[in-house]
C-alpha cells in the first residue's frame, strides 16, 4: 500500500501526552499520546467505540481531559477553548458535517473563513480544488448529496488555515467510490505546515494515505507505526483485540 511522504521535520506539530479523558464514570481515553508532523497524514483507526472520536474532540478542545497535555507548536493548548483552539489553527471536521443547512455553499465556507486564521486558503482555492462548488456556490447545503455535504464541511475547515485538521470519520454513510475521492484530494491538502490527522473504521482507506497510524481500542493505543512496517495480521490483531490488550507508543 502507498502513504503520504513522512515529513522530514523533527519537532512535531501536535503533541498530545498521556491523554485520560472521562465519561461519567467510564475511561473513554486511557493515557493516550500522540504525535503529528507538519506535512504528514497521521491516521488512527479503531472499531466504534474505540474512543477514536472522543481523543479528536479532546484535540480539539470539545472535552477536557482528567489528565494529560497538549500541545502545538510546543505551545501548551490544554485548557484552551475551542474557539481559541481554531484561531491558533486547530480545525475539526465533525462526524456528521454539521453543516448550517439553510445557507448556501459559500456562506457555510465563510463561516469557516471568519472564524479561522489568515492564509493561503480562500474561497478561490477550495473552489479550484473542488471544481463542481463554484457553479454551485448559491445552492443551499440541505439540497446537497451526503458527499457533496461532506466536501463542503472539509472546504469550511480549510478556509479557516489550519496548522492541524482533524477529520473524524469522514467516510461515514458515503459510497465507496465518494470516500474514495475525498481521500484522493487529502495529500494535495498535506503539506507545508499543516499536518492532518484522520480517524477511521475504515482502516484500508486510512492506511493508503497515512504515513504513520496509531490504532485505539476500549480507550488505549494497541499498535502504531508505519502502514508498511505492520501485516494485515497485526493491525485487525489490535484492531479487534485478538489475545488481549496490547501497548504501544507512537513512533
Amino acid at each position: 500500500m502507498s502513504a503520504h511522504t513522512e515529513s522530514a521535520a523533527t519537532t512535531p506539530l501536535l503533541v498530545a501526552e498521556g491523554l485520560t479523558v472521562l465519561h461519567g464514570q467510564l475511561a473513554a481515553l486511557r493515557d493516550v499520546s500522540i504525535s503529528v508532523n507538519a506535512g504528514e497524514i497521521f491516521a488512527v483507526v479503531g472499531a466504534n467505540g474505540a474512543g477514536k472520536s472522543t481523543l479528536l474532540r479532546t484535540l480539539a478542545g470539545l472535552h477536557r481531559p482528567a489528565s494529560g497535555v497538549v500541545r502545538v507548536d510546543g505551545v501548551d493548548i490544554t485548557t484552551h477553548a475551542t474557539d481559541q483552539r481554531v484561531r491558533q489553527g486547530v480545525v475539526l471536521v465533525p462526524e456528521g458535517r454539521r453543516l448550517f443547512p439553510s445557507m448556501t455553499i459559500e456562506e457555510n465556507l465563510l463561516v469557516g473563513a471568519a472564524n479561522g486564521r489568515r492564509g493561503e486558503w480562500n474561497l478561490d482555492r477550495v473552489y479550484d480544488l473542488f471544481s463542481w462548488m463554484r457553479d454551485r456556490r448559491k445552492e443551499k447545503t440541505s439540497h446537497l448529496s451526503g458527499g457533496e455535504q461532506q466536501v463542503v464541511a472539509l472546504g469550511r475547515a480549510l478556509v479557516a488555515n489550519p496548522r492541524v485538521l482533524l477529520l473524524d470519520e469522514i467516510s461515514l454513510g458515503l459510497a465507496p467510490v465518494i470516500v474514495q475521492r475525498i481521500y484522493q484530494t487529502l495529500p494535495s491538502i498535506a503539506g507545508g505546515d499543516m499536518a492532518v490527522l484522520v480517524v477511521e473504521q475504515d482502516v484500508t482507506q486510512a492506511m493508503r494515505v497515512a504515513a504513520r497510524f496509531q490504532c485505539l481500542l476500549e480507550g488505549r493505543t494497541t499498535l502504531a507505526g508505519r502502514p508498511q512496517d505492520h501485516t494485515t495480521e497485526e493491525i485487525e490483531a489490535a484492531y479487534f483485540g485478538f489475545g488481549g490488550l496490547g501497548s504501544a507508543a507512537a513512533s
